[in-house]
């Protein structure tokens, strides 16, 4: 029995709003359980000095946790003057993943720029921000193209991920922050909406795992992905 009482295939309710905040090209609040992610993106005629000129698109994602994200308080990383290196690499690990749905010679030379804001941690925040992120790019490249900036669309397929482990000795979809913290493999899954990889974070938190363990994690991740990629299509239709 799972902390939570779902099922070992069952996602976490998701809900996606979207417009929720005025002055960004795209927004949403992405919510999946107890986990709360703004995700906003802003559209600058400018791109990196190292991909000028190229005629070349980009896409870059900042992460962030909110000092009560959490169930006591994290001090600002503002505050102690750096980021932290888990802060940098999640939001190497957004940026990534959302231009491998992306063709960047459509886009043109101009850069988006995707904002994570965890209002609520309970497990699953980079993931959260991964699929919400992708619907504040899709509602920010729907302007473009309504304003004939761009001709094609340059997002080729939906992203988005799900976290999968092996909780008490079972595979288990979307683990929330009670399973996150016991379990003995935990994974990430960032997804195509046509089920093709982008990239998995796995690792042993306390037990090994086989190979047909890794693959019934596989199907579970396909499962919570194609969830979540009907929630992104009805949230931006």
């Amino acid at each position: 029995m799972r902390p939570s009482g779902r099922e070992l295939s069952e996602m976490r309710s998701v809900s996606i709003e979207t417009g929720v905040t005025k002055h960004a090209e795209g927004s949403c609040m992405i919510k999946v359980g107890d986990t709360h992610v703004l995700c906003t993106a802003t559209l600058e005629e400018r791109v990196p000095p190292f991909i000028k000129g190229s005629g070349l698109g980009w896409v870059t994602a900042e992460y962030g946790m909110l000092p009560r994200a959490t169930n006591t308080r994290m001090r600002r990383e503002a505050a102690a003057g750096k980021q932290g290196g888990r802060t940098v690499e999640i939001q190497r690990l957004i940026g990534r993943s959302l231009r491998a749905g992306v063709d960047r010679v459509a886009l043109g030379e101009r850069q988006i720029t995707i904002d994570c804001d965890v209002i609520q941690a309970d497990g699953g925040t980079r993931c959260a921000a991964i699929t919400g992120g992708w619907v504040a790019l899709r509602l920010a490249v729907n302007k473009l193209m309504k304003a004939g900036v761009v001709i094609s669309d340059p997002l080729l397929d939906p992203v988005a991920a799900v976290s999968c482990g092996i909780y008490a000795g079972q595979p288990v979809l979307d683990l929330d922050y009670p399973e996150d913290s016991e379990a003995g493999v935990d994974g990430n899954f960032i997804m195509t909406g046509s089920k093709q990889l982008i990239e998995v974070q796995m690792s042993a938190e306390g037990s090994i795992f086989s190979r047909d363990q890794m693959n019934q994690l596989m199907d579970l991740a396909e499962k919570g992905v194609g969830e979540l990629v009907g929630a992104q299509k009805a949230a931006t239709a």
